[in-house]
């Protein structure tokens, strides 16, 4: 299984997903400090400010060395802009991997949520060689849902109050793919182009 080592740089028809870059700290902070974006994602905190962005950056490069994980920005090939970011959160041992994202606000209902997560579904299995991704997000949250669906996770089942976000607990729905289900569903995908 290859580990990522480096943040390999993807394409897609819209988007390239690269890495993180000091210079993206205030696109990232304007679009993941909206209480919108922190409301339905369980790990960014609100306010989203300059020290958060510090501290996530910080641990790119032990992530990326360790092949535990490998976060991208997704950036708008048009006008070359930040409109998210996207990862993978990797167990080795278990040869799976939990996919994360988010879209700013501004760039909703575009589809460059399925574009990234199609992209970045395909590396995992093409290029990691891993037998699962899973997915999560708040019941609450059916967008996320239906990005899952588009690039062929099935739905596994409603973990029932399952995370405590701002005080209130809060049902997630989880979604899975497997190797086998991947090359049976997903492979018809166009090409991703991997740098």
């Amino acid at each position: 299984m290859e580990k990522p080592g480096q943040c390999p740089r993807l394409q897609t028809e819209r988007l390239f997903l690269r890495a993180l870059q000091p210079e993206d700290e205030d696109d990232v902070c304007a679009l993941v400090g909206d209480r919108q974006i922190a409301s339905t994602t369980y790990r960014i905190p609100h306010p989203y400010g300059p020290q958060q962005f510090q501290d996530w950056f910080s641990l790119q490069p032990e992530l990326l060395k360790q092949g535990t994980g490998v976060n991208w920005a997704i950036v708008r090939r048009e006008g070359q802009c930040v409109i998210g970011a996207i990862g993978l959160d990797i167990k080795p041992s278990d040869e799976r991997a939990e996919l994360g994202y988010w879209i700013g606000a501004p760039y909703w209902n575009r589809g460059y949520g399925k574009e990234a997560a199609g992209s970045v579904i395909q590396f995992a299995f093409d290029r990691l060689e891993l037998n699962r991704v899973e997915a999560h997000h708040m019941s609450r949250n059916p967008a996320s849902g239906r990005i899952l669906q588009h690039i062929g996770m099935s739905h596994e089942g409603t973990l029932r109050q399952y995370i405590k976000k701002w005080g209130v607990f809060e049902d997630v729905e989880l979604y899975g793919l497997v190797r086998a289900q991947y090359r049976k569903r997903i492979l018809g995908m166009s090409d991703v182009q991997h740098d």
